[in-house]
């Protein structure tokens, strides 16, 4: 048994929660969010607590309920706190452009790479002290602001070389030795 599916996710004030047949809805100041769960766990909203059993005693209910649990802790943090990811982007002539909800990103192909940011997602451009970008991605989904990070980071990936590329703020890239000349 899950230790963590055993605990009660707890519903703060403010926060709007409803479960109907597996389908949960949590809503709060920073968005909406819902999803559909498996039927092999079962979810029931009581007072102010959310609480998820798997549905039988089979490997698949077993493996799913803590995974469950998990789910519905994160959206209760989502629509109270939210979620955000730093991306820092190196490189000389390297840009990030924000024009309503499409990012433009200049990173030294012959085209822009342009992304349209999905609904519940927001972007704030900034700068790091030694003059590049910072792509601050928030929202209040989870799942959503990785997927879009990945997504950016997808276009350029960062080189081992020069370390050039898109990445997250504070990851550490492992550089390699150029080739020697004799």
């Amino acid at each position: 048994m899950s230790r963590i599916g055993k605990l009660p996710v707890k519903v703060p004030a403010g926060v709007k929660a409803t479960v109907n047949d597996n389908v949960v809805c949590i809503e709060g100041a920073k968005g909406k969010l819902s999803e559909t769960f498996n039927k092999a766990v079962n979810i029931v909203l009581e007072g102010d607590e959310i609480k998820v059993s798997p549905a039988s005693a089979s490997r698949l209910s077993r493996a799913m309920f803590g995974t469950a649990r998990s789910i519905i802790a994160g959206m209760v943090k989502g629509v109270t706190e939210g979620y955000q990811k730093v991306l820092e982007i190196k490189g000389v002539g390297f840009k990030a452009d924000l024009k309503g909800n499409v990012l433009t990103l200049a990173l030294g192909y012959a085209h822009p790479c342009v992304y349209e940011l999905p609904a519940g997602i927001t972007v704030v451009i900034g700068e790091t002290p030694d003059r590049n970008p910072l792509v601050t991605v928030s929202g209040a989904s989870k799942h959503m602001v990785g997927q879009v990070a990945s997504d950016l980071k997808h276009f350029y990936p960062v080189e081992p070389y020069k370390g050039k590329g898109v990445r997250i703020h504070g990851e550490f890239v492992r550089r390699k030795e150029g080739k020697k000349t004799a």
